[in-house]
């Protein structure tokens, strides 16, 4: 079965049970409604050319129906960055593959002041134009059984696209993926069988469905399974999802470090209580923040690890089997191999290596992308570029990106692992990140960004006791912030500027 099936299928089994319980709105939406809408909407979808449709709300009921709509209608939904430079991004994405209608919100238009781009659709004025025959029709339609309503929309086969995404971009321009039915169901699959959910969990969705980890995680795993999804457009609204979490008895909690580490701070006792999985992935976890959550909360912090390229989860620490400061095993239906970054050959137990994944969640190219579609799969295995190494147990352990390792001295250096080092040495208020400077004699060397003043003497004492010399940075440069993209992730590529030209004005280079 397709997703579409597949939603249509729960929604018909399970029409009394909340769906959707939308924080930006008030409204709790069952099952049943929840169909209605999305045949209503995909009907008014019909009426757009064929292909592709951008899609660009917040995370909210509107989003999933317009989803899920998109779909229902023969259309594939291109999922479009709003945080930064939205205008842009509907341009870039409208130019690099070839449509032009994009379903927005009126309100978040306002609210990030984006101008209108050619081709908008406001799903206000959609909402607006349903009239009572469009309404009577969508009853009917709802009302048939599960066979009848999926003869009637398009559900798409198991190798047709579900989804268009972009990459995060923090080190290069983004890449569009699409990402296919199987993709995403593999995807699904794996996490079932390593951990338990279905019906009776609610699920907060916090994360940006332009991210794969929302779009998997927080849209097609719930309400292919039964369960209710708490939408929250906002991760930031750090104090009010912590409520909706406590009044709303949520079971099941992902996000990013960034996000989680708001909650954290912003909650209170007995906020997480009803909280049996909480898992976080796309970046780093900060030991703080898993200690932060057992003291305040008595909950343990599970890890994960994926990219948008596998659908997204790759590995993932479970209540069973958790290993802190790993991304977890692998999941059953993913295949994952180490790879020496200069013979190709496969690494050994504990050998840092790169990176490589093979199984149905992973893409089968860049959407007219040959170069890099070459550069990251072949013959099946879906090279990540990221680093790492598995221990003799099966876990799974992140040291960073290939692009984030450099040589000095004839020796590799994990700019990574030298952060991860330096965070564990600053104050918990401090933030940090380490980047690679052109030097005249080296050729490269590292310094460090932190958004607050720090005793270097002292710090590069403390890093010269678990580092080698070579990769202890000797300059500090102090930032009002560390850039970051959507999901948490620090902007490498803009954070690389901005200490560059901070030491170019300092006159230490």
């Amino acid at each position: 079965m397709s997703l579409v099936e597949q939603f249509v299928r729960t929604a018909k089994s399970h029409e009394n049970k909340l769906a959707i319980i939308d924080c930006a709105t008030g409204q709790r939406v069952t099952y049943r409604d929840a169909l209605l809408r999305t045949l209503i909407l995909s009907r008014k979808f019909g009426r757009y050319a064929p292909g592709m449709i951008g899609v660009m709300i917040p995370t909210s009921g509107g989003a999933i129906y317009a989803v899920i709509a998109a779909l229902m209608s023969g259309r594939t939904p291109v999922m479009i960055n709003y945080s930064t430079g939205a205008a842009q991004n509907c341009g870039m994405a409208q130019r690099r593959l070839a449509f032009r209608t994009i379903i927005t919100s009126r309100a978040l238009l306002e609210k990030i002041k984006c101008p209108v781009v050619d081709g908008m659709v406001c799903i206000e004025d959609l909402a607006a134009g349903v009239s009572p025959l469009n309404k009577v029709g969508g009853f009917l339609r709802a009302s048939m059984s599960a066979d009848r309503i999926c003869r009637q929309v398009h559900l798409g086969q198991d190798d047709d696209r579900a989804v268009i995404l972009f990459t995060s971009g923090s080190e290069r321009d983004p890449k569009a993926v699409p990402l296919s039915h199987r993709n995403i169901k593999a995807n699904i699959d794996g996490m079932h069988q390593v951990l338990e959910f279905g019906p009776k969990d609610v699920i907060l969705g916090n994360l940006p469905l332009f991210h794969v980890f929302g779009l998997t995680v927080t849209l097609w795993l719930p309400l292919t399974n039964a369960m209710t999804v708490v939408t929250s457009p906002n991760p930031l609204e750090f104090r009010a999802i912590a409520t909706a979490v406590r009044e709303e008895r949520v079971t099941m909690v992902v996000g990013t470090p960034t996000f989680l580490a708001g909650y954290l701070q912003k909650s209170d006792a007995g906020d997480f209580q009803t909280v049996r999985l909480l898992i976080t992935g796309a970046d780093k976890c900060p030991e703080s923040l898993r200690v932060g959550f057992l003291e305040r909360h008595g909950k343990v912090l599970l890890e994960g690890y994926g990219t948008t390229e596998t659908s997204p989860v790759i590995s993932v620490n479970t209540p069973g089997h958790n290993r802190p400061g790993s991304v977890g095993k692998a999941l059953p239906n993913v295949q994952v191999r180490m790879e020496h970054y200069e013979t190709g050959e496969s690494c050994g137990v504990n050998e840092i290596g790169k990176i490589l994944v093979r199984g149905d969640s992973v893409m089968s190219s860049y959407f007219d992308d040959f170069e890099a579609t070459a550069l990251h799969l072949r013959h099946g295995w879906y090279d990540t570029g990221d680093m790492g190494y598995r221990d003799d147990e099966g876990y799974l352990w992140h040291v960073g990106r290939l692009g984030r390792f450099l040589k000095i001295g004839g020796e590799m250096v994990s700019l990574g692992q030298v952060e991860d080092v330096l965070q564990r040495n600053l104050p918990v208020t401090v933030e940090c990140g380490v980047v690679e400077v052109p030097d005249a004699v080296r050729g490269a060397r590292i310094v460090a960004a932190v958004t607050d003043k720090v005793d270097e003497r002292a710090a590069v004492a403390r890093l010269s006791e678990s580092l080698p010399r070579i990769a202890v940075p000797r300059q500090f440069v102090v930032l009002p912030f560390l850039p970051k993209v959507p999901s948490g992730k620090v902007d490498y590529r803009a954070l690389t500027e901005m200490v560059r030209d901070a030491v170019q004005n300092d006159g230490r280079n």
